[in-house]
C-alpha cells in the first residue's frame, strides 16, 4: 500500500480549488458551486496523490482514466486540470460556462484537454465508466493477456466521482449490476452522499440503504464518513486508505460511500439546496473566504507557492510516464505482431483484406437482413480482433454472435449455451439497453476498439440518452437493431417501429443505415467500420427480403448497380428504362422491393420510373452537390418515398409534387404481410401514388 502524504501546502491548495469554485460561479452568475466546494479535497487526492496521468500528455495509453459523473460540478474536474499544468489557465476558470471557454457548463469530451467524456445527464458518468473497465480489460486480453496481474502496461485504474443524483437514476443500476458481474477490479467509484439535490435534502425522495445495494450487486463497498465525530472533518488520509484498500481488490469494483456536507465551509448556505445550484451571492461568498483566510476583497487568488507545488503534477506525471514507457517497450520488443496491431487500432485504420473477406450473398435467394449481417460479423472477425459485441439478451434475434469468440465474463459464469472468459468477444447486457449504449460509449472512448450491441428498433428509445451523447461526442459506437418495421408482425404494436427511424435520423451526428439487401448489409457493415466520426446504427429486419441481381458498377439499362454505393448513402439502384426517369422512386430497407416491381409496373404502362436506395441519408449529405443532382435531379418532380414509418424525414426530398408511402399510425398484432396489405405498403400503392405525384405536375 503507498504511503500517504500531506503537507499544509496541500490544505492551503485545497482552500485555493473551494475559493475558486465560488469565484467562477459568482463571475459568471450561475453554476453549481456547492459540490465543487465539498469535493476539492478528493478531486486534489485524486490528481495529486493518487492517479497515473501526465497532465502533458492526455492520450497516454497507460494513464488512469477519470470521470467525473456529478457533470454539473464541472469545477470539481476544470480546476484541478488548471492545478495540475493540463493546459488550462486562470482566465479559462474566469470565462466559466461562457461563449467559446474551455470550461462549458458540463465536460466535454473533445473539447477540453484532460476530459475523457462528456458528462451532465446524470447516471451516465458512472454507466460509461463501467465501458471503461469494460474496455482495459479486453484491450489488455487483446495486448497482453499471459502477464501477471499489475504486471502489464495495460493495466491501469478507472476512477469515477458520482453523487447522489447518479445513484438515482436508473442507467447506473443496471450498469452497476454488470459491473459487478463482471467482477471488474479496476473500477474505483466515490459516491459523493451528500444528500442534497436541487430540490433540498434527499430523504424526499431519496433513503434506500446504498450501501447494501451495491454490496447486493457485488461491489466492494466502504464508508468514510467526514460527518462521523459530530464535528466536520476533511480526513482526507481516510480516503486514501479507502482507495488503496480498494485497488487491492481485484475481484470485485469498489464503492466509497464519501459521507460530506455540500458547500462546506460556506457559512450559512453549506448544507442546504441553494449552494447547490446558483452562485453564493456577495455576503456568503465573503464568509467562505474569511473562514479559509483568504481576502475577501480579492478574486481568483492563487499563492504562487500553491501553483508552483500543484503543477509538479507535470514533472511527476512524465517521470510516471517514461517509467511506463520502459515497460511499453520491452512489451513492444517481445509482442511485435501485437505492436502492430496496437498501432493500427490506435490509427483508427480497419484491416487489409476487409472487402475481400464480405461474404457475397447469391442473387435470386430471400435473406433477411439481420441474419445477413450475422453472416458479415462473423466474417469480419477473424480479420478484425479489435471487433467485439454483442446483444441485450438478443443475440439469437439481432444475429450478434461472434460464433469463434468466447463470452466476455469470468469464466465462473460459464452457461450451458455460452462459455465465459475474462477477454472474451461476446458481449452479454442483459435486458439493459440503456446501460448498453453508456457501456458501449465508455468502451469506444477508452479505446479504439469496435464494439457493437444489439436490441430490437424500438427499444432503442430505452438507449437514446446515450445514442445521443454518443453522437454529441462524435463516438463511434455501432448500434445493431433488428426488427426494424411493423413487418416484425405479431408482436403487435408495442414492438413494431412507427417513429423511431425518423426521431433517430433527428439527433445530429448519428448515421442511420438501413440496408436494402443482403449485399448492402456488407458494404453498410464496411462503411460503418472506415467511418470514425461518430455513432451509427444499423437497421434490419426480421423477415426475408429478396437479393437482388446486380452489376460491378453504375445502374444501366436492366443492370442493377453494385451494393459497393451504399457508400454514397443513397444511389441509383435502377435507372428508368429509357434512362430519363418520369417519376423517381426513393426507399429503404424491405421497401427497396417494393420500388424495384413498381417500376417493372409502370414499365409495362410505359412510365419511366427510377429507384433509388437510400441506405443512409445521413451519408448522402455528405456527397456533393453534384452527385446528389445525379441521383435526384432537380427537374424531376414526381418522386415517392416508401418506407414502412413515418414520412417526416422524406418531405425535403419528395417536394411538393411528392407523396409518401409511410405509416402515420401504430401497428397490430399480426403476419407481416397482412400489416403491409392493410397499411397500405404495397407495390400497387407505390404505383397509385407515381401516378398521383406525376398527375399534379
Amino acid at each position: 500500500m503507498a504511503s500517504f502524504q500531506w503537507t499544509p501546502i496541500d490544505d492551503q491548495a485545497v482552500s485555493t480549488a473551494k475559493v475558486l469554485a465560488a469565484d467562477a460561479v459568482e463571475k459568471v452568475g450561475n453554476g453549481h458551486p456547492g459540490t465543487a466546494i465539498s469535493l476539492a479535497p478528493a478531486a486534489y487526492l485524486l490528481f495529486q496523490k493518487v492517479m497515473r496521468r501526465d497532465p502533458s500528455d492526455n492520450e497516454w495509453i497507460g494513464r488512469d482514466r477519470f470521470i467525473l459523473s456529478v457533470g454539473h460540478s464541472s469545477l470539481t474536474q476544470y480546476i484541478q486540470l488548471y492545478l495540475g499544468g493540463y493546459g488550462l489557465e486562470l482566465d479559462d476558470l474566469k470565462a466559466l460556462r461562457t461563449w467559446g471557454s474551455l470550461t462549458p457548463g458540463h465536460p466535454e469530451y473533445g473539447h477540453t484537454d484532460g476530459v475523457e467524456i462528456t458528462t451532465g445527464p446524470l447516471g451516465q458518468g458512472l454507466s460509461s465508466a463501467v465501458g471503461f473497465a469494460y474496455a482495459s480489460r479486453f484491450e489488455r486480453g487483446l495486448f497482453d493477456p499471459e502477464a501477471d496481474a499489475g504486471t502489464s502496461p495495460f493495466d491501469h485504474f478507472i476512477y469515477t466521482i458520482a453523487g447522489d443524483g447518479d445513484l438515482q437514476e436508473g442507467v447506473t443500476s443496471e450498469a452497476s449490476s454488470l459491473a459487478g458481474h463482471q467482477q471488474l477490479g479496476n473500477l474505483i467509484a466515490i459516491y459523493d452522499s451528500n444528500q442534497i439535490s436541487i430540490e433540498d435534502d434527499t430523504n424526499i425522495a431519496f433513503t434506500e440503504d446504498v450501501r447494501a445495494r451495491y454490496e447486493a450487486y457485488h461491489w466492494h463497498v466502504q464508508v468514510v464518513d467526514w460527518k462521523k465525530t459530530g464535528q466536520y472533518v476533511e480526513d482526507v488520509e481516510a480516503l486514501f486508505d479507502a482507495i488503496e484498500a480498494a485497488k487491492a481488490v481485484t475481484d470485485k469494483p469498489s464503492l466509497i460511500i464519501l459521507k460530506t456536507i455540500i458547500g462546506w465551509p460556506s457559512p450559512k448556505k453549506q448544507n442546504t439546496g441553494k449552494i447547490h445550484g446558483s452562485a453564493l451571492g456577495a455576503e456568503e461568498l465573503k464568509g467562505l473566504k474569511e473562514v479559509l483566510g483568504f481576502d475577501p476583497e480579492q478574486s481568483f487568488e492563487v499563492s504562487d507557492e500553491v501553483i508552483a507545488h500543484t503543477r509538479g503534477a507535470v514533472t511527476r506525471g512524465q517521470a510516471e510516464h517514461a517509467e511506463w514507457n520502459e515497460a511499453f517497450d520491452a512489451w513492444a520488443a517481445a509482442n511485435p505482431d501485437k505492436k502492430v496491431l496496437l498501432d493500427r487500432v490506435l490509427s483508427g485504420a480497419v484491416p487489409e483484406g476487409l472487402e475481400e473477406a464480405l461474404p457475397v450473398f447469391e442473387a435470386g435467394k430471400a435473406v433477411s437482413t439481420r441474419a445477413a449481417s450475422g453472416k458479415v460479423i462473423n466474417a469480419i472477425a477473424p480479420i478484425m480482433p479489435e471487433f467485439w459485441g454483442g446483444s441485450a439478451d438478443l443475440a439469437e434475434s439481432n444475429n450478434t454472435t461472434i460464433e469463434s469468440g468466447a463470452s466476455f465474463i469470468p469464466a465462473e459464469h460459464s452457461t450451458h449455451e455460452w462459455t465465459g472468459n475474462p477477454y472474451g468477444r461476446v458481449l452479454h447486457f442483459g435486458i439493459r439497453e440503456h446501460a448498453m449504449g453508456a457501456i458501449l460509449n465508455g468502451i469506444v472512448l477508452h479505446g479504439n476498439t469496435r464494439p457493437f450491441g444489439g436490441t430490437f428498433l424500438i427499444f432503442s428509445d430505452y438507449m437514446r440518452p446515450a445514442v445521443r451523447l454518443a453522437a454529441l461526442m462524435k463516438s463511434p459506437a455501432i448500434y445493431v437493431w433488428t426488427h426494424d418495421s411493423v413487418a416484425l408482425g405479431e408482436d403487435g404494436p408495442t414492438h413494431q417501429p412507427i417513429e423511431q427511424l425518423a426521431t433517430l435520423r433527428a439527433i445530429p451526428g448519428l448515421d442511420i443505415v438501413r440496408p436494402g439487401d443482403a449485399n448492402e448489409v456488407a458494404y453498410a457493415w464496411k462503411t460503418i467500420l472506415e467511418r470514425r466520426n461518430g455513432p451509427a446504427g444499423i437497421a434490419l429486419t426480421r423477415q426475408n427480403i429478396p437479393v437482388f441481381e446486380r452489376g460491378d458498377g453504375e445502374a444501366s439499362g436492366e443492370t442493377f448497380a453494385s451494393a459497393k454505393n451504399v457508400a454514397k448513402g443513397a444511389y441509383v439502384l435502377a435507372e428508368a428504362p429509357n434512362g430519363t426517369p418520369d417519376v423517381i422512386f426513393i426507399a429503404t430497407g424491405s421497401e427497396v422491393q417494393i420500388a424495384v416491381e413498381a417500376r417493372e409496373l409502370l414499365k409495362s404502362e410505359g412510365i419511366n420510373a427510377r429507384v433509388v436506395s437510400a441506405p443512409s441519408l445521413e451519408w448522402f449529405e455528405e456527397q456533393s452537390a453534384e452527385y446528389r443532382e445525379s441521383v435526384l435531379p432537380a427537374g424531376v418532380k414526381a418522386r415517392v418515398s416508401i418506407e414502412a414509418g413515418l414520412d417526416l424525414t422524406w418531405r425535403s426530398y419528395v417536394g411538393d409534387h411528392g407523396k409518401s408511402v409511410s405509416i402515420e399510425h401504430f401497428g397490430a398484432s399480426a403476419d407481416y404481410q397482412t400489416l403491409f396489405r392493410e397499411f397500405g405498403i404495397t407495390t400497387e400503392h407505390a404505383v397509385e401514388a407515381a401516378k398521383l405525384s406525376i398527375s399534379s405536375l
